[in-house]
């Protein structure tokens, strides 16, 4: 075994590298130390930052990685403990033509990261490329991204599950309810309310009881994973409140912690998980893996983008730009081994260490894209089939991207439900007196056999909605032909 010592600011000792372990991947405590493994494939070399807290603007200690197996750089540190604040500078060209962009000036978040510190302080120093320079993103930034993003934080896995259980209720009994984890609490007078909108006030007796009384089965939390809240929007004075702008797979969004942003947020999401159960309640989460908070050609490098593009991302026959089935500016490659396994292993993750019972998957039909159209047997389908793990949690598609062909309503493979948009479509018409709906109604209310019936898929596979986040609220659905969302400060362009 070698082993390197580095030389840290005066403040800090020198401190022990071993050359560690390219699995698994992210940053791992085992009792004794932190091992840490990046994937960057076409990377000439990485660099890990340690930061002596989430507020530094420098890193105390910047190590180059030289251990480097099947495109994972890695290293194990012996003196670092749980809490350690972390990101990484990745080296190699910068040739967005060429769909590289690296800069080493730009710090990144660690896709397997478990715990993220903070949110984006937007500025330029976040873009790659000069912001402004008549080349755009052909342009390259010496500024230095640290000071504005937000750092990642080793936890300690360890959490007293006692004797938690999954209530693995069936689908016939299921009735979910979606629900914004800040929005479902924040404003409730019978909860704390240093502790309103957060996962503490979910889990709080209050919120259980009134869960219990509903006689719903399954709470489906709208995305908890950390995002990011667009720069136009802030800088318009407005957020990303849905969540729907992912950047952290693995890690609980800190905005949604009473208890701190240390790895508390973990704790505490596990803490309400382990008391829904408690009360025979799943967890279901709606999971964004189709985009990332990148962006397009024009968007920042906050992670992917500045570790690895071309092998995250789908890009045009011109590498310099993405596809875009999402209507967010890129796309993510389920097609490439890496892409797959990063979605696997969070899968797994949520399942395994959070107890989490189940997904919905954001614009499902992107996934199923191989080369352009959708593929009902494509690798990520095939590869979820055969997990042990995540095979045997509820499956749930929404089966429609903006690209074209996406609208799959009742083609996906067997295993997955589905959330039925023609159910939705048919109820409202029924409601509103639509003529000739009556043959189409007695279809969906007997659980649509002609989506599923052909496939041998049972009425299950429908998750039967009438009302949802990114639709009429409930009154407005009988009440309105068209949007009213006036309050949300963007007239009525936005949903």
């Amino acid at each position: 075994m070698t082993m390197q010592t580095t030389q840290l600011k005066p403040q800090r000792k020198n401190i022990t590298v071993y050359p560690g372990s390219p699995y698994p991947l992210g940053a791992t405590w085992d009792g004794a130390g932190i091992n840490f493994a990046l994937y960057a494939d076409n990377a000439t070399h990485v660099e890990l930052c340690l930061f002596d807290s989430p507020s530094a603007e420098t890193e105390s200690l910047r190590i180059k990685l030289v251990e480097r197996t099947h495109h994972v750089w890695h290293a194990y540190f012996p003196d670092l403990k749980p809490g350690q604040i972390y990101g990484y500078r990745v080296h190699g060209n910068y040739d967005p033509s060429n769909g590289h962009r690296y800069n080493p000036n730009k710090l990144l978040i660690d896709p397997y990261a478990k715990a993220i510190s903070g949110t984006i302080d937007w500025n330029d120093t976040l873009f790659g490329y000069e912001v402004g320079n008549p080349e755009e993103d052909l342009s390259f930034s010496e500024s230095d991204s640290a000071p504005f993003i937000p750092k990642c934080v080793v936890i300690d896995s360890n959490f007293d599950w006692g004797d938690d259980r999954a209530p693995k209720i069936p689908y016939h009994k299921s009735i979910i309810y979606e629900a914004h984890v800040k929005g479902f609490t924040k404003l409730h007078p019978e909860i704390p309310e240093e502790i309103r909108g957060t996962y503490a006030a979910f889990a709080h007796p209050v919120t259980i009881n009134y869960l219990k009384e509903l006689g719903i089965t399954a709470v489906e939390l709208m995305p908890v994973h950390h995002f990011v809240a667009d720069r136009h929007l802030k800088e318009a004075g407005l957020t990303n409140y849905w969540g729907y702008n992912t950047i952290g797979y693995f890690a609980p969004d800190v905005r949604y912690s009473s208890s701190g942003g240390l790895g508390e947020q973990v704790v505490e999401f596990k803490t309400m998980v382990k008391e829904l159960h408690k009360a025979g309640i799943e967890v279901i989460l709606d999971v964004v893996y189709n985009h990332t908070a990148e962006g397009n050609q024009l968007g920042p490098t906050l992670s992917f983008k500045g570790i690895d593009n071309c092998s995250y991302y789908r890009l045009a026959e011109d590498k310099r730009y993405y596809m875009d089935y999402t209507g967010t500016g890129n796309t993510l490659n389920a097609n490439l081994p890496n892409v797959l396994r990063l979605m696997m292993d969070s899968l797994r993750y949520w399942i395994l260490d959070m107890h989490v019972d189940g997904f919905r998957f954001d614009l499902a039909s992107t996934l199923a894209r191989e080369l352009h159209e959708v593929n009902r047997l494509s690798a990520f389908f095939d590869i979820v089939h055969q997990d042990p793990v995540i095979s045997q949690v509820k499956l749930i598609a929404e089966p429609w991207d903006v690209g074209e062909g996406g609208y799959q309503v009742g083609k996906f493979p067997q295993d997955w439900a589905e959330w039925n948009g023609k159910y939705r479509d048919c109820i409202r018409d029924y409601w509103r007196g639509e003529d000739s709906i009556l043959g189409e109604f007695a279809a969906r209310f007997t659980g649509s056999p002609d989506l599923y019936q052909n496939d041998y898929r049972r009425p299950t596979a429908s998750i039967n909605f009438i009302t949802a986040h990114d639709g009429f609220t409930l009154e407005d659905l009988v009440s309105y032909n068209e949007k009213h969302n006036e309050a949300n400060g963007e007239d009525n362009m936005d949903g």
